[in-house]
């Protein structure tokens, strides 16, 4: 079998599974491990899919920059940043994520809520300055242009003296396997002390995301307490999460 036509069958095992798993894949084909491991790792390499130990998973496309991301599925994350802004009660202290997802959250907050909002993305920041009832505590630290957040030691140094109600988290990647993953070693150590900060975790999810992974890994499945998606999301896709029993909203 030539490697073109390889590659195809691997995608077209990854799209209809939601995994490969090399073992498998290389006795369906008759080739040995090392020629399907050898096809996973230039199909990583081209950015096709995210290779796991014994096989691969569908890579996340929310990994460009953020001026890209902003076009990737806007209705969808208009209608999450919306129920999610809904969530946000008079009082609280909540930790919003950087990314453009947790924009939709800010832009949707009421304008005369009271509360308190952490967050190390200037840009959030940004898009509450006109909310005279809401208290922003920016994060410093070493800019991360690529999301447009702070990231380094001296943020989370910062995050771990806050005790909050809630951490709404932006991923890249969701997976009944690896749990929650995005592109950037630095930033899954802060989204990490950030979840570890607040009292629970709500993840922020447009359907591209769901079933698919990154290289970093953030937290697991266990520690998240909610999933706010797209109402179009395929229920198949929400099935696994739903049996952990994570509350699962479709916005």
């Amino acid at each position: 079998m030539l490697t073109t036509h390889r590659k195809q069958q691997i995608l077209s095992i990854l799209k209809r599974q939601g995994q490969v798993i090399a073992k498998e894949v290389s006795a369906a084909m008759s080739v040995s491990e090392d020629t399907i491991r050898r096809d996973l790792r230039e199909m990583a390499q081209e950015g096709l899919l995210q290779r796991v130990h014994g096989g691969a998973l569908p890579a996340s496309p929310a990994v460009a920059d953020f001026t890209q991301r902003e076009q990737i599925a806007p209705e969808g994350k208009v209608a999450i940043g919306r129920a999610a802004a809904k969530m946000v009660q008079p009082g609280q202290v909540v930790i919003l994520d950087g990314g453009t997802t947790a924009r939709q959250v800010a832009r949707h907050i009421p304008l005369d809520l009271k509360a308190t909002i952490v967050t190390h993305s200037p840009t959030i920041a940004l898009e509450l300055i006109d909310h005279q009832n809401i208290e922003v505590i920016l994060i410093g630290g070493r800019l991360f242009r690529h999301s447009v957040v702070a990231v380094g030691a001296s943020a989370i140094e910062t995050i771990a003296q806050i005790h909050a109600d809630t951490f709404f988290m932006g991923v890249t990647g969701i997976h009944p396997k690896t749990g929650l993953t995005t592109g950037d070693y630095e930033e899954a150590a802060i989204k990490r002390a950030m979840s570890h900060a607040a009292a629970e975790t709500i993840v922020l999810a447009s359907a591209e995301k769901l079933n698919a992974a990154s290289p970093y890994a953030v937290v697991p499945l266990s520690e998240i307490s909610g999933i706010i998606t797209e109402r179009s999301a395929e229920k198949t896709l929400l099935r696994p999460y739903e049996k952990l029993g994570i509350t699962v909203t479709r916005a």
